[in-house]
């Protein structure tokens, strides 16, 4: 079996790049340890956020979001997505100051962005607690229920021709193909890693870290949450790079349940490292109920009603961070072996994005914007803000 390009992981942003090289005209192979949407897509938000914390995530935000916008009517009902915008809550005057920086930030761009009173915010989110400064609306801003959405972009790709293969864990890549564990080798011409946090495990030498992270989904309450909400502490919780944090994180869906969000930590602890027995949970995929506590603690802070909703499911996941906060997308130090991981976060918003970045690289087209920061060969330094 020989294709043009084999893509390992059938993640959202695997699923992204399959549909974009199918659709320029390659011979697409997908493979996949598990499901579709199973790893990591699975425990994100979905949120499609354009992000300023730098010029370059702006870029690659700002473009994935145009992407998924232009995509919306084509989307399937059951990707649930909503363009709910994104509310930044303010607690004090700091963070107001803040609110007015991204706005002009954002409006300097082009990005609309609107900066709400503590009247309008309360108008807008009535359940939010009272004593709030305010807040910064991005209202093209969106949510999506992400396993739905990959494999949308796997079928779309199949439907042109590529080929997928689930529950083949592979266990060597290289620049001519991927060997799967049963030896069986599927040669191409290129190959994209796109396994997120597993991705240092079949491209040594990768600056990709864990970071695990806690999700709690309510049952339905059509209208209690209006926006995505985002306390602007957030950004102090992402950038810290070596302590475990939380930040009060909702997000509407379209089946009127609220997900809820979010933490942050890295190095989980292995409290058995015997293997795990069949159908059992790893112990470092395990609830931290510490870190739960705190998490659901922060929600109740800006939302105290929250505290009498009905809980359905929680659940943790892995997310690929990198020291400067921007993915890995194009080539790595192997020829021919390119990677698509380092999103942390943001891999939902910008799975459509790097797919489109990738292909650029790998088709020589005029790229869509400069691919330069999120080249891998490129020297990382540390971004933390906390």
């Amino acid at each position: 079996m020989t294709f043009d390009v084999v893509i390992v992981g059938a993640g959202i942003v695997g699923a992204a790049c399959a549909d974009e090289f199918a659709q320029a005209g390659l011979r697409v192979a997908v493979i996949e340890a598990g499901q579709i949407g199973g790893g990591a897509t699975a425990a994100g938000m979905g949120h499609i956020t354009v992000m300023d914390d730098s010029e370059a995530q702006f870029a690659l935000t700002n473009l994935s979001q145009q992407l998924w916008r232009a995509l919306a009517d084509e989307l399937p009902q059951d990707a649930e997505y909503i363009e709910c915008g994104t509310m930044w809550v303010a607690a004090d005057d700091e963070e107001m100051d803040e609110v007015r920086r991204k706005q002009a930030f954002y409006q300097q761009r082009g990005l609309p962005a609107e900066v709400l009173d503590a009247k309008a915010l309360a108008e807008a989110e009535p359940n939010l607690r009272d004593g709030l400064a305010g807040g910064l609306r991005v209202p093209q801003d969106g949510v999506t229920y992400p396993p739905c959405g990959a494999r949308f972009f796997i079928e779309r790709a199949e439907s042109r021709g590529a080929e997928v293969f689930l529950g083949k864990p592979v266990v060597e890549l290289t620049g001519k193909g991927a060997r799967l564990n049963d030896g069986t080798f599927i040669a191409a011409g290129l190959t994209v890693n796109a396994t997120g946090s597993w991705a240092p495990e079949l491209t040594p030498n990768i600056n990709v870290q864990k970071r695990k992270g806690h999700l709690v989904i309510t049952d339905r309450y059509p209208n209690f949450v209006r926006h995505q909400l985002i306390e602007l502490g957030y950004l102090k919780s992402a950038h810290s790079i070596s302590t475990d944090s939380v930040a009060f994180n909702a997000q509407p869906r379209k089946t009127g349940q609220i997900l809820i969000g979010s933490s942050r930590q890295y190095a989980p602890k292995q409290t058995n490292p015997v293997a795990t027995a069949p159908g059992s949970v790893p112990a470092d995929k395990q609830i931290d109920p510490p870190i739960l506590r705190r998490m659901i603690d922060r929600a109740i802070e800006y939302m105290p009603r929250l505290a009498k909703l009905s809980v359905l499911r929680t659940w943790t996941g892995f997310r690929a961070a990198t020291p400067d906060k921007l993915p890995l997308i194009g080539m790595s130090a192997i020829e021919n072996v390119y990677l698509a991981t380092g999103h942390e976060g943001l891999g939902i918003t910008t799975s459509l994005g790097t797919a489109r970045l990738l292909a650029d690289q790998v088709l020589k087209r005029a790229p869509a914007i400069s691919f330069e920061p999120y080249l891998p060969s490129r020297p990382m330094k540390e971004h933390d803000h906390a």
